[in-house]
Formats: structure tokens, sequence, C-alpha cells
């Protein structure tokens, strides 16, 4: 009899395993997809206002930037008027009330939330495409991937604790953006080589310690059976993913992106 039970419990055990296995590759697989198709939002929306920003035809543009390329109103507007300062904290903004009020929204608002706020950050990093050759942001943002993947992965398998640096990265977070804020009035090319080293640093280990908290939380909760706590959880986890990704990118392009 002892024998028997010992067998049921191993097997039901084995079983509520596997669930919980299946329903992890599932959470993921909504993650990275929600990512991927933010980022793919944010590249699109980015590329096409740049577009509209400028212009060839001098009798259309109402500002010069370099030898054949004018601004258009629009981009007068975005990017040399008081509006620009708007435009660059808006996804600081943005990120803050999204995470302070997705508790009083439905998954599905959650991600709608998520991909308009991936066309406001297009909006935001929309100047890269004036200022950077757009084969050095294809090829920042091939590195980008292909690092974000590696670490991705490592977070996800590694059998290491690594919930120890999160307080360290945050503050380090904190740390860059009071020294970019700073930077902006001083202009110092020392200060925006060492936030970008270090904004690239602290992003990567970000992406594993993010991923490995994603994994943890997902089976810390699973067991509650809670449907729409996981469908929001995976919209958070991928904005924190999106984000990691994001500044990894734009702080590679800044030591590595080729200048119009």
């Amino acid at each position: 009899m002892a024998d028997y039970n010992t067998i049921r419990t191993g097997a039901a055990s084995g079983t509520r395993t596997a669930q919980i296995d299946s329903g992890l590759r599932a959470h993921m697989n909504k993650v990275y997809g929600t990512m991927s198709v933010g980022t793919f939002i944010t590249f699109l929306a980015a590329w096409a206002i740049s577009g509209l920003a400028t212009t060839a035809d001098p009798s259309a543009g109402v500002a010069q930037i370099n030898s054949d390329t004018y601004l258009t109103g629009l981009g007068q507007a975005l990017y040399a008027s008081p509006l620009k300062w708007l435009i660059m904290f808006a996804p600081l903004i943005f990120v803050f009330a999204f995470s302070a009020g997705i508790n009083r929204m439905s998954a599905a608002t959650a991600q709608t939330v998520f991909y308009v706020f991936a066309a406001v950050m297009g909006l935001s990093i929309s100047s890269i495409f004036l200022v950077f050759t757009g084969y050095s942001i294809i090829q920042v943002f091939l590195v980008t991937s292909i690092a974000f993947a590696g670490l991705s992965l490592w977070g996800y398998t590694t059998k290491k604790d690594i919930s120890a640096w999160g307080s360290f990265l945050i503050m380090g977070v904190i740390g860059l953006i009071v020294a970019s804020i700073i930077n902006i009035f001083l202009g110092s090319p020392a200060i925006a080589f060492a936030v970008s080293v270090l904004g690239v640093l602290i992003f990567a280990g970000l992406t594993a310690y993010d991923t490995q908290q994603i994994k943890n939380e997902y089976i810390e909760h699973s067991r509650h059976g809670d449907s729409e706590w996981l469908g929001k959880s995976a919209i958070m986890g991928a904005l924190r993913l999106y984000l990691d990704f994001i500044n990894m990118f734009m702080f590679l392009l800044q030591l590595l992106g080729n200048r119009e």
C-alpha cells in the first residue's frame, strides 16, 4: 500500500511538473512574441516618422540638416522646437503610468497599451535615422539581437540565483538617467561615452536578470491558476525585456554607430 501511494504521488508530481513546464514555455513564448511585435512597431514607427520629418527637396524643407536633407514642418516641430523635450521624456512618463495602472486593466487592454507605448517609443527615437547611417543602425540592431538572445537564454537556463543583482542594477539605471539628464546641459563627450559603456553593461545584466525573474514569477504563481494575472504578467514581462533591448540598442548605437 505504501509503495502504491509513493508511486501515485510521484506520478502526480511528475504530471504537475510537466504541466508547469508546458505552461512556462507557452508563457515565455507569449512574452517574447509580444516583445518582438512591440520592437517591430517601434522601429517601423521610427522609420516612418523620420521619413515624414525629412525631405530631399529644398523647396519643401524649412531647415537644412546636411548637404542633401532638409527638415519638413513636422520635422521642425519634432526635433527643433520645445516639443522635442516632451517627446524625449514621453516614454519614461508613459512606462511609469502604465506600470501603475496595469492592475486596473484587462490583459487585452494592457497588450494594446503596450503596443501604443511601443509606437510612442518609436517617435522618441526616430531621430536616429537622421543622425546615424541606415547601414550602421541595421548592423547595431543585429549585434543587439544576438547579444540579447544569448543573455536571455543564459538567464532562463542558468541554475545560479541572480536575484541579488536586482537592486544593484536598478540603482545603476537611476544613475544612468540622472547622468544622461545632466549631460544634456553639459554636452560632455567623456560623460556620454562613460554613460554608453555603463548602459550597455547594466542592460545586459538586466536582460539576464529579468528573464530569470519572469520565469520564477510564473513558476511561483502558476499553481493559483489565475489566467488574468498570467496574461498581464506576460505583458509586463514583455515590457521589461523590450526596455532592456531598446536601451541596450541605443547605448550600443552611441558606441558603434556611424553618423551621417
